[in-house]
């Protein structure tokens, strides 16, 4: 099962007299995990290090922020692995307080403060969604609709017409896709064609 947050989350700790906050937040695309790790190092100008790492889908990276090379963003990185994670990305930020603390110590300092805030972090279970497109005639529309209510976990767009109907977008979880391309079909007797949205 993976999970996601279900939004951001702050945790600070203080090591060998350096401060470090771990910033972590659910984000959708690349582009979003840049624009949080920026925002955050933006409005921390005076920190030491701003050490980041996420992970979207497939893709992932991190980075060490001047920290000695695999001391910090790649021990961030393996915390969101660990715990089974997705869409998410991490800030961790140190203002040094005069203490080295050593290659060993700067790995337990980034990883473990990464670990705790994810781990404490609200989280809920990602579930892959998909987007089924229909076309309802009139007749059935106020059936249809109905049914709609029942179907768990399904949200609908608001249906837009034309002479014949009502063409219908539907949001689900991927694992019910069969079953309600299937009610659909079995509700107009079979008179429309249920088609997957591609995503843009």
């Amino acid at each position: 099962m993976t999970e996601t947050l279900t939004g951001p989350y702050t945790l600070e700790r203080e090591i060998k007299k350096s401060r470090f906050v771990a910033n972590a937040a659910p984000v959708h695309t690349i582009e979003d995990a840049n624009a949080f790790i920026s925002a955050i190092t933006a409005a921390e100008p005076d920190a030491t290090h701003h050490c980041w790492a996420w992970q979207v889908g497939p893709h992932c990276r991190c980075h060490d922020a001047g920290e000695p090379s695999g001391t910090a963003g790649r021990p961030i990185l393996q915390m969101i692995t660990a715990q089974k994670l997705d869409l998410v990305a991490i800030v961790v930020t140190r203002w040094f307080g005069g203490v080295k603390l050593g290659a060993g110590g700067l790995v337990r300092a980034y990883g473990g403060t990464a670990a705790e805030c994810l781990r404490e972090a609200p989280k809920e279970e990602l579930i892959e969604r998909i987007r089924l497109s229909f076309h309802c005639p009139f007749s059935l529309l106020s059936l249809i609709q109905a049914r709609m209510q029942d179907w768990t976990g399904t949200e609908s767009a608001p249906p837009e017409f034309d002479s014949t109907g009502a063409q219908i977008v539907l949001t689900l979880p991927v694992e019910q896709q069969e079953m309600i391309t299937h009610r659909i079909q079995d509700l107009t007797s079979g008179q429309t064609t249920v088609a997957v949205v591609e995503e843009d």
